[in-house]
């Protein structure tokens, strides 16, 4: 903004913005007078692309260059005006006059802005110290359509705060009010239209697509936003290719991006592209013969008749786009059929010495009927409609500002940015359709999704789905779409195919689409939050190979409630009640020769210690717990050694009285002066008390939980299970076997009621083998089968010492009273002592 001296720049409009005064001529419907003006700026013609070497305005009004489009927008804005002006509740006794200017090229697109700036009657703009005080010939402007036209135009107002309404200008980069001051706009903006192009596709699983945009702001801008938007959402750019403005139908440069796409895996193709330049494109793809592809189009094009009239645009295969929510201007159809039939004034030449526009003409418009009128198609309804809310939008902010409130406008003067303040506030209906204007100067309204259609005799199109602004969320109505496809059914559009549940995309290139499926190994899975790694089960769940989940640890430990649980706590009962019931036949019989022979009062030590391993052995069913795991060996094993002590020293002592008790009669005396089997037996006792102290001290077994020798299972056992002090425990028991087997064979010749040397021998030998096999088989089995085989053989071996043993006493006791006599028993010893005689 200037500051200084107001000074004053004379923009020579007449000489080098404007051709010479003979040539320039003005239809009258381009203008009309009235207490305010407002200015529209409309391509009614196209632009003639050649190379230029003076800065002149092209002459828009050229034959076979007509704009229909643009002409629907030109009407819209006069029936909108006339509307506004014949009504008593909006703007009373006020009139608005307009001042449209054909802006069929840059050139005429900056003559017009220029011209709009000028103050009323003069040919320059008036350059003064604060901007914010310049009164321009014009309230407002509507306009202009393309992005870079609408670009600088704001850029030219902007300073002066002239309020600028486009109707069809959306790009991102207008939203900018620090750049982009007084712009405003009735269309949404390129942001909403590119978020509902991503959420379409992502609701058909499309993550691999190619791009194609023009060259301008318009398809550049949205191409990027796009990929910007896309690229984090999973969606992978397979081929991105610029179409230039200045391309032909065949030319090398379009071919080369055919060829591209035809060579693609990618099926669905975003064309973000404005109406010249995909009109040249899909002629190409026409040409070059390019189906199966679903096309997805950019608002400016979605529902163009400029390319669905295209000879065999039919056979290129899906068509899918985003245009702005329909909504039609009643009344504009009848006021452009009134137009045609009116008598047209001729266009008036400029007067010798006057000043005029070379914009503001029309030939082809004189020249309609009602047969001959270009049609009012959807998509120029919808840019009309745009443009026809810009009008009322201006119309609503005057009446604020003018204080019509009350039934009567209080016309005044008033600079641009108090208008401008008011249209930013609007908020009302038009038609049922809400207007209003949100920070950056875009409307609150939405987009539909369209399919293009060819079931009928002429192209059409269905409305598949609609969107309102943020936060988008798009419902789409599938099936309302015929797709290019067998079987109607829906077009994949990947790089590769997605992975079996249970493998992981490793990626093989450049873009994360693009990747080999590898199965996730034990104890690991995919998460569907991140397709790309396996993670790990948690501690209490496991997985197989190839899994897409975690499954919960199966908790092993025998217990009390299974059957094999059942059959061992049944089988350790019986043997613990036959012990106890031994006892008490021993202690009935304790004075007879068989309970004698046995030991006597030693019988009740024996059995206790039994007794003593038998109730350990109920520490293996049940969840581990510190008691369980303390009490689960050690009282077997010293149960074990007690026993082993006393059937040694019983062994020793019969092998003693009945062959050393007459050779070497003072040792035998002393054994039994000195109760050499009672110390014999407690010192024997007392070591390995003593070792299971220091095992359990040391290497004290704990309740733990094992999840490293199953994948799938929760081993609850306790720890040290073969600890050092364990097999310290053992091998004394082991030294005392071989001393009770030695001392038991040793009295093998011994009278038949003393001699046990058979049933020790085959007890003794089961006890090895039981002890073998556990040992064996730790290394196979593990957790409850571990305990069951642990139980199993602390029973085989306590029942084998109490079988091997006790077992046939009890048998003469009860079923052999003959044989539990003294007479007996002395009988036996005279036949030992006369077979001993005799050899």
């Amino acid at each position: 903004m200037l500051r200084g001296a107001a000074h004053l720049l004379g923009l020579q409009l007449s000489v080098a913005w404007a051709l010479s005064c003979h040539e320039t001529q003005s239809s009258p419907e381009f203008s009309l007078p009235g207490d305010y003006l407002l200015a529209g700026l409309l391509p009614l013609h196209g632009d003639l692309q050649h190379e230029r070497h003076r800065p002149e305005v092209t002459l828009c009004d050229r034959p076979d260059s007509f704009n229909g489009h643009g002409y629907h927008v030109f009407q819209a804005i006069r029936f909108g005006i006339e509307e506004i002006n014949n009504s008593t509740t909006l703007l009373p006794n006020v009139t608005l006059g307009y001042e449209l200017y054909d802006v069929c090229s840059d050139s005429a697109n900056v003559y017009a802005t220029l011209r709009v700036l000028s103050r009323l009657g003069t040919d320059h703009v008036e350059i003064q110290e604060d901007l914010q005080h310049h009164s321009p010939r014009v309230v407002a402007v509507i306009g202009p359509d393309s992005n870079r036209q609408a670009a600088t135009t704001a850029a030219l107002l902007g300073p002066f705060l002239v309020p600028l309404i486009s109707y069809e200008a959306s790009s991102t980069v207008l939203s900018v009010r620090r750049q982009y001051p007084s712009f405003l706009r009735t269309i949404p903006s390129d942001k909403h239209q590119v978020e509902i192009m991503v959420e379409l596709m992502q609701s058909f699983q499309w993550v691999w697509i190619s791009l194609v945009s023009s060259d301008d702001t318009y398809g550049l801008l949205g191409v990027q936003a796009l990929q910007e938007l896309a690229t984090p959402r999973g969606i992978c750019i397979a081929h991105k290719a610029m179409v230039p403005s200045s391309a032909q139908v065949g030319d090398e440069r379009v071919q080369g991006i055919l060829d591209h796409l035809i060579q693609s895996k990618a099926t669905v193709v975003v064309v973000f592209s404005n109406r010249q330049v995909a009109w040249v494109f899909f002629k190409s793809v026409v040409l070059a013969k390019l189906t199966g592809k679903v096309w997805i189009a950019s608002g400016d094009w979605a529902i163009s008749t400029h390319i669905t009239n295209l000879p065999g645009i039919r056979g290129i295969g899906t068509v899918l786009g985003v245009a702005i929510q329909q909504r039609p201007v009643p009344g504009l159809r009848e006021f452009e059929e009134a137009y045609a039939r009116a008598h047209k004034v001729a266009p008036k030449p400029c007067l010798g010495g006057s000043w005029c526009s070379t914009n503001q003409l029309c030939q082809d418009c004189q020249t309609f009927t009602e047969h001959t009128t270009p049609a009012l198609g959807a998509f120029s309804m919808s840019t009309a409609y745009s443009a026809y809310q810009a009008v009322y939008a201006v119309a609503n902010g005057l009446h604020k500002l003018l204080g019509c409130a009350s039934g009567a406008c209080s016309k005044r003067q008033f600079y641009p940015w108090q208008l401008l303040e008011q249209i930013r506030k609007v908020n009302f209906l038009l038609h049922e359709d809400t207007v209003t204007f949100t920070d950056v100067g875009d409307p609150l309204g939405g987009y539909d999704v369209i399919a293009w259609d060819w079931s009928g005799p002429e192209w059409t199109f269905r409305v598949i789905g609609s969107s309102l602004r943020s936060p988008v969320h798009l419902d789409i109505n599938k099936t309302k779409i015929q797709w290019d496809t067998k079987d109607n059914k829906v077009p994949q559009s990947v790089c590769s195919s997605d992975c079996l549940d249970g493998y992981q995309r490793v990626v093989v290139s450049f873009h994360h689409c693009c990747f080999q499926c590898v199965p996730c190994e034990a104890g690991t899975f995919v998460n569907k939050s991140d397709l790309h790694s396996c993670q790990p089960c948690g501690k209490e769940e496991w997985a197989p190979q190839g899994s897409h989940t975690c499954f919960p640890r199966a908790v092993v430990v025998l217990t009390w409630r299974e059957p094999i649980g059942w059959v061992l706590l049944t089988a350790n009962t019986l043997l613990l009640l036959l012990v106890l019931g031994t006892a008490g036949l021993c202690a009935r019989h304790l004075h007879t020769p068989v309970v004698k022979s046995a030991g006597g009062r030693l019988c009740f030590l024996m059995l206790g210690s039994l007794a003593a391993g038998s109730c350990s052995l109920y520490g293996f069913l049940g969840e581990p717990t510190l008691p369980a795991c303390l009490l689960r060996r050690a009282p077997l094993l010293l149960g074990l050694a007690i026993f082993l002590s006393c059937l040694t020293i019983r062994s020793f002592q019969l092998v003693i009285i009945f062959k050393f008790s007459t050779k070497v009669p003072s040792f035998y005396h002393t054994w039994v002066r000195n109760h050499g089997a009672g110390l014999f037996v407690l010192v024997s006792s007392a070591v390995q008390l003593l070792l299971c102290l220091i095992w359990l001290a040391v290497w004290t077994p704990l309740p733990t939980r094992d999840y490293q020798r199953y994948p799938h299972l929760v081993m609850l056992e306790c720890t040290e299970v073969n600890s050092p002090g364990f097999m310290m425990a053992f091998a004394y028991n082991v030294f005392l076997s071989v001393c009770a087997f030695a001392c038991s064979y040793l009295g093998k010749e011994l009278p038949e009621n003393y001699n046990e040397a058979k049933c020790v021998t085959f007890s003794l030998l089961l006890n090895f083998v039981s002890w073998i096999t556990v040992f064996t088989m730790a290394s196979v089995f593990q957790g409850k089968y571990l305990s069951v085989l642990s139980v199993l053989t602390g029973l085989s071996s306590l029942g084998s010492l109490f079988g091997g043993y006790f077992l046939p006493k009890c048998y003469v006791i009860l079923c052999r009273p003959d044989l539990n006599s003294t007479e007996h028993f002395q009988a036996s010893i005279q036949d030992y002592t006369r077979r001993c005689g005799s050899s």
